[in-house]
Formats: C-alpha cells, sequence, structure tokens
C-alpha cells in the first residue's frame, strides 16, 4: 500500500517539475519576443541608415536630448546591436529547444507513472 501512497507522491512531483518548466518556456517565449521586436526595429533603422548620404546629419536620442552622431559610428552601433541580439535569440532558441525536451521527458514519466498506479488500482481491486 505505501507503494501506491510513494507513486502518488512521486507523480505530484514530477506534475511540478512539469508545470515549472513549462512557465519557464513560456518566459522564455515572451523575451524571445521582445528580442524578435527589437531585431526588426534595429534592421529597419540600419535600412534608413543605408539611405542616408556621408554627409547627412544623425542625431541619437539620449534621455531628453538628441545628441549629433556621426553616421559611421551610428552604423557600427546598430549593426553591432543587432549582432547582439541575433546571438541572444539563438541562445534563446537553444534554451527553449532544451526546456521543450525536458518538458516531453517529464511528460513521458508521469505518464508511466500514471499507468503504474492504475495497474496497482485495478489490481487492488480485484483482490
Amino acid at each position: 500500500m505505501s507503494t501506491l501512497r510513494d507513486l502518488q507522491r512521486e507523480l505530484e512531483n514530477k506534475a511540478n517539475d512539469l508545470s515549472k518548466l513549462q512557465k519557464d518556456i513560456a518566459k522564455n517565449h515572451q523575451v524571445r519576443k521582445k528580442y524578435t521586436v527589437q531585431l526588426g526595429e534595429n534592421e529597419l533603422v540600419l535600412k534608413e541608415l543605408d539611405l542616408l548620404k556621408d554627409d547627412a546629419n544623425v542625431y541619437k536620442l539620449i534621455g531628453p536630448v538628441l545628441v549629433k552622431q556621426d553616421l559611421a559610428e551610428a552604423n557600427a552601433n546598430v549593426r553591432k546591436r543587432i549582432e547582439y541580439i541575433s546571438a541572444e535569440l539563438k541562445r534563446l532558441d537553444a534554451t527553449v529547444q532544451d526546456l521543450e525536451e525536458k518538458q516531453n521527458s517529464k511528460k513521458d514519466t508521469i505518464l508511466k507513472l500514471q499507468q503504474r498506479i492504475q495497474s496497482l488500482q485495478a489490481g487492488k481491486g480485484k483482490a
């Protein structure tokens, strides 16, 4: 009889672990969405900068003030930002993939535990 109780306790723990994994995946997806938006914005800025002539005035918003910035410097900064965001997106994708694999493994474990519990309960019912 303690075996059934142990299995149920283990099932509860695994279900809590699964819930935690699902929350991590959801949080990861939200962060990824934010980075995807930032990437799009920065790529748009880069396209706009590429349209400018070399002698064009470029300003950067720092707090409430617009500060004049060199076009080449602005271009380099935006490219670095795009590089950084792209690297973060790759990292997040790898993390999500890992979390999803763990989630699938937990689901399998939970399913097997549920089947063991059911077979124990069925065996107990017959006795």
